[in-house]
């Protein structure tokens, strides 16, 4: 088995190291950070498939690239929700969520501000990859505290069973590798 896994998005091609999930599971690792052609890329072709938004929202996470370079080609404004209190975020709505890629579980938060950009307004959530839909369903809660309303939750990779899933929006699936 190849220590790698070759994968077609947007026009491009990428090799991912494959990395251990654990004993039973590798998964491909595809990072965004220092690809601009591939973000650019996959932001396009990502919004094509999307319905109008209002806002984006992602996780602090390897997401941030995408969401901004989409709210940058959709001229519109993009969100982050924090994985920590920041001293300038007054009166933060937060939300705990527990993914595949982090050891612990996380708290996401919003600022007050922050969740008056959403509140009203149709929400974009965008993510790298979606695997087991922990990270999708945190956002989503954190949209609904807020008082916006989801239009399409959507993301460059769907990882194992996500592909299967009918209520996301993604380029391409992303195998997870079986020892």
């Amino acid at each position: 088995m190849s220590n790698t896994y070759k994968l077609e998005v947007a026009g491009l091609v990428r090799e991912l190291p494959l990395c251990p999930l654990n004993d039973k599971i590798d998964i491909a690792a595809f990072v965004m950070f220092s690809d601009v052609e591939l973000t650019v890329a996959c932001a396009q072709e990502l919004i094509k498939k999307c319905p109008e938004c209002d806002v984006i929202l992602t996780a602090e996470s390897k997401g941030i690239p995408l969401a901004y370079e989409m709210s940058r080609q959709l001229g519109i404004p993009y969100v982050v929700a924090r994985k920590s209190v920041k001293l300038y975020m007054t009166d933060p709505v937060s939300v705990t969520v527990k993914s595949i890629t982090t050891a612990a579980e996380q708290t996401l938060y919003l600022s007050q501000e922050k969740a008056e950009m959403i509140k009203g307004k149709k929400v974009l959530v965008v993510d790298d990859v979606i695997s087991t839909g922990e990270s999708l369903k945190a956002l989503e809660e954190l949209i609904a505290r807020a008082g916006g309303i989801v239009s399409c939750k959507a993301a460059v990779l769907a990882e194992g069973d996500a592909a299967d899933r009918d209520d996301i929006v993604y380029l391409e699936k992303l195998p997870l590798f079986f020892k």
